[in-house]
């Protein structure tokens, strides 16, 4: 889901591949073949046109003046929902290391985290709005524009030394998905990248995740 300038969007693919391209043929968790990386690309791309179509935007919602784009008909259609997930594998498998660790972000990273780690033989790990999980946990604060809120992982839920991918369905300040990181790091993961559904550029959320490698499906950019 995400919130935009006032006119439409255009939606554009991207394609980030500036990190640990695979091109190594072998077989995944979910039983499809890894091919090179020029096949993937082409897969990708192919896949990438199915989602965009499948997106619908709500001009002035909330408020008039915002152009509200909705990624929920991503999961209304079984081809489109596996659609998805071949697109997210994809490009894990372009753009970033194999995780050991993936976690999804309260409350949409949710809807495709743990199938996405079940597919990429990884544990899937949720980050939550403070008070929500039981026992000990860690936490970490990030900005909001009415003010301060937290975000929580259970204590042990990552192991020391373990490589961690963090998913949600939008960048836009970046505020959340850097109070992610950080609580990544005191658990002594390693973030090795974000991958995001969905990019709002104009807001430069990138620029508060410390450098780590940022990746997007689809990007609206006003």
């Amino acid at each position: 889901m995400s919130a935009n300038a006032e006119s439409a969007p255009q939606v554009a693919l991207t394609q980030d591949t500036t990190a640990n391209t695979q091109s190594t043929v072998n077989q995944d968790a979910a039983g499809r073949q890894s091919s090179s990386p020029a096949a993937t690309a082409a897969e990708l791309a192919s896949t990438k046109v199915k989602l965009m179509a499948a997106l619908k935007s709500f001009p002035d919602f909330p408020i008039p003046g915002i152009n509200f784009i909705d990624i929920l008909p991503l999961f209304q259609d079984v081809k489109t929902h596996e659609a998805l997930l071949v697109a997210l594998q994809l490009q894990i498998e372009l753009s970033h290391q194999k995780p050991d660790v993936i976690v999804g972000l309260d409350a949409r990273g949710f809807l495709f985290g743990p199938s996405l780690a079940l597919r990429m033989g990884a544990s899937f790990v949720p980050v939550r709005k403070q008070g929500k999980m039981p026992g000990p946990c860690v936490t970490a604060a990030y900005e909001k524009e009415y003010g301060t809120d937290f975000f929580q992982m259970q204590d042990g839920a990552i192991k020391s030394g373990q490589k961690v991918l963090i998913v949600d369905d939008i960048i836009a300040t970046g505020g959340s998905a850097a109070a992610a990181g950080e609580l990544v790091k005191k658990l002594g993961g390693e973030t090795i990248g974000y991958l995001f559904i969905l990019e709002i550029a104009f807001l430069k959320g990138r620029e508060k995740l410390g450098g780590v490698p940022v990746t997007t499906l689809l990007e609206t950019d006003e």
